[in-house]
This record gives C-alpha cells, sequence and structure tokens, in this order.
C-alpha cells in the first residue's frame, strides 16, 4: 500500500471519521488557517488515484468516501514505521517507546498486562 503525504493524511482522516462526504464538507473539518477549496479537491483526486477514494457523482458534484479502512492504513503503516526505523523489531520500537516517551509507571503496568494477556492467549493457541 501507498504511503500517503502528511497533507493526504489530514484529508484521509476526515474522511474516516464523516465517512462520506463533499470537498465543502472536508474544508470544514479542516483546522485554521483551511487551505484553498482547489487545494482539497485536488489532495482528494490524487486519494482518488491512489485507490485510497473514490466517489458518487451528483452531477458535476461529488460526495467522496474512503476505500481503504483506517485499521488496514494503519496496519499497513506501522508495520513500514517498525521495518524502517526499527530493523523490523518489535522489541527495539517498544523499548524506544518505553525509553523516548517516558511512560509513567501506569501506562508501564498497561502495557505489561496487555502484553501478559497477549501470551497467554498465544500459548493458548499453541496448545491447542
Amino acid at each position: 500500500m501507498k504511503e500517503l503525504t502528511r497533507a493526504e493524511e489530514e484529508i484521509m482522516q476526515i474522511l474516516w471519521k464523516i465517512e462520506k462526504g463533499f470537498v465543502k464538507d472536508i474544508v470544514d473539518k479542516i483546522p485554521e488557517p483551511k487551505p484553498a477549496y482547489n487545494t482539497v479537491s485536488t489532495i482528494v483526486r490524487i486519494l482518488e488515484k491512489k485507490g485510497f477514494v473514490d466517489h458518487k457523482a451528483y452531477g458535476k458534484t461529488h460526495e467522496y468516501f474512503p476505500l481503504v479502512a483506517k485499521e488496514k492504513y494503519t496496519k499497513d503503516f506501522m508495520k513500514g514505521v517498525v521495518k524502517n526505523y526499527f530493523s523490523n523489531s518489535f522489541r527495539q520500537m517498544v523499548s524506544f517507546f518505553t525509553t523516548e516517551k517516558k511512560l509513567s509507571l501506569k501506562e508501564l503496568e498497561e502495557v505489561k498486562a496487555m502484553m501478559e494477556e497477549k501470551i497467554k492467549k498465544t500459548k493458548k493457541i499453541k496448545n491447542k
């Protein structure tokens, strides 16, 4: 899957949230300073060419909607981050975030609990 530019991702975040909308609807959701209508329209058409967005035509007006689910893009994006920045090592990524983000004790305990739960489920599946 192709990566999105920052501007394209901002538009996709809005479309994922509103599920479908016209360029005007997208512009309305962008915080100040808002880009020009034509700029947003161009980005939406680029997203369409990349296969992230499609539209339904109402005469000369188009209502756009996402073709790629946010969860799918997030999953693929994060796989790329792990591969490109952490030598394809989830351990290195977790180590980086627990060290650099300066997680609180509560957050560390929550991460630990999630990992322990995942370990239990994985062991259960292996023992079947």
